[in-house]
């Protein structure tokens, strides 16, 4: 019976870590870390509540960390938006990863959060602000968005970027492709943050946590060799978000 439970539980974690690697794929072939689509993934093949979070953070680690040496490489970031929204977002991601919500709070937050990021996929609200740049970042606001997504960010397992990015492109801060490169460093901090904390609550990290990071690994270095003019865009994106609404509706109602 033991041996029969141990090969159940490596066939889901194998079909778990293979619909990563498509996730991933998919996602970085279009310029997202996908920490929402992997906290859908998790949701939608069961994975229990009390894991989905640190692996969520663990995952965001890898792939952000890749993203954002990218885009520092290319200079597409922006260091006066990313200093004070990381000054504000690195503490309250520390107290949000220590932070465990109970079940009733936890999965209409995650799910809230999925259907905002699946929308924001599928008809891309926010455009490049031509109509509203300013040349200097207002700290005290970048410091409060930072606090308030940095909460958020780690109460979850998201990374974030999916509220970074349309707030500083629609403050006028920085172009869309900045945006992107400033989300992915802010991503890998925040989360870095938010994991200390959960580990320093619950003092353990999920075991299966190695197969789903080589899953994303490679799933993020195929996705970014084949960019998006190897795929449709537009499909990509519209396909990813109605799947991310429906994991967000599943934690809603379930």
């Amino acid at each position: 019976m033991n041996g029969n439970f141990k090969i159940e539980y490596l066939i889901a974690n194998s079909f778990t870590a293979f619909l990563l690697f498509i996730g991933s794929v998919l996602y970085s072939s279009v310029g997202h870390g996908g920490a929402s689509a992997y906290i859908a993934i998790m949701a939608l093949t069961g994975t229990p509540i009390s894991i989905i979070k640190p692996i969520g953070l663990i995952l965001n680690i890898v792939v952000s960390s890749i993203a954002s040496i990218r885009f520092i490489k290319h200079k597409l970031f922006s260091l006066k938006v990313l200093i004070p929204v990381v000054s504000g977002s690195i503490p309250a991601a520390f107290i949000g990863g220590y932070t465990s919500l109970p079940s009733e709070l936890y999965k209409p937050l995650v799910g809230l959060i999925l259907i905002v990021a699946g929308l924001q996929l599928m008809f891309s609200f926010f455009k490049d602000n031509k109509l509203n740049k300013n040349e200097n970042t207002n700290v005290f606001w970048g410091v409060c968005i930072g606090v308030l997504i940095g909460l958020l960010s780690g109460l979850t397992g998201t990374g974030g970027g999916i509220f970074l990015s349309p707030l500083i492109i629609f403050l006028g801060w920085t172009s869309v492709k900045g945006a992107s490169g400033t989300a992915a460093v802010f991503i890998l901090f925040n989360s870095i943050s938010g994991l200390l904390g959960n580990i320093s609550s619950v003092h353990s990290v999920p075991g299966e946590i190695f197969i789903y990071i080589f899953a994303v690994l490679i799933g993020t270095l195929i996705g970014t060799h084949l960019g998006i003019k190897k795929l449709n865009q537009l499909a990509v994106k519209k396909t990813l978000g109605l799947v991310i609404i429906i994991a967000g509706l599943k934690f809603i109602f379930t």
